[in-house]
C-alpha cells in the first residue's frame, strides 16, 4: 500500500557505559546517553518492531545485542516513509560502532546507530 511506513527509528537510552560484545561485529565500548537506531522491513514492520521491544528473543541483529543489555531501553519508536540510510543520516549524532547495523548498507553510512549524547 503506497504511503505506508517501510522505516523506523529506535531511540534508545543507555543509563551506564558498557562494553558489549557484538555478535561477530565484535566487542565496543558505548558511552552512557542516548542513541538512535534506524532500521527497515520491507514486510511486516510492526512485527519487526514488536520483536526489537521483546526481551525474550533469539539474538539475531546488532540491535538485539545493545536492546538485551541490562540498563538499555527503547524511549521513542519513530515510523516513517523515509529511505532508511536517509533516517540514519538526518538523525545526526556520531557513529561509535563502526558497521552497527550497516551490514546491507549501499550509501556509506559507516554503521545505522548514531550516538546522540548525554542527556
Amino acid at each position: 500500500m503506497a504511503g505506508m511506513p517501510t522505516t523506523y527509528q529506535l531511540r534508545i537510552e543507555v543509563a551506564q557505559p558498557l562494553r558489549l560484545s557484538i555478535g561477530r561485529l565484535g566487542t565496543f565500548d558505548f558511552p552512557a546517553g542516548r542513541y538512535a537506531y534506524s532500521g527497515s522491513a520491507a514486510r511486516n514492520l510492526e512485527a519487526r518492531i514488536a520483536r526489537h521491544l521483546r526481551q525474550e528473543k533469539t539474538l539475531r541483529w546488532h540491535i538485539d545485542w545493545l536492546l538485551a543489555a541490562p540498563g538499555v531501553a527503547v524511549t521513542t519508536v519513530r515510523r516513517s516513509q523515509l529511505a532508511e540510510c536517509v533516517l540514519n543520516r538526518r538523525s545526526g549524532g556520531r557513529v561509535v560502532v563502526p558497521g552497527f547495523g550497516a551490514s546491507d548498507c549501499r550509501a556509506g553510512c559507516g554503521s545505522h546507530l548514531r550516538y546522540l549524547g548525554r542527556t
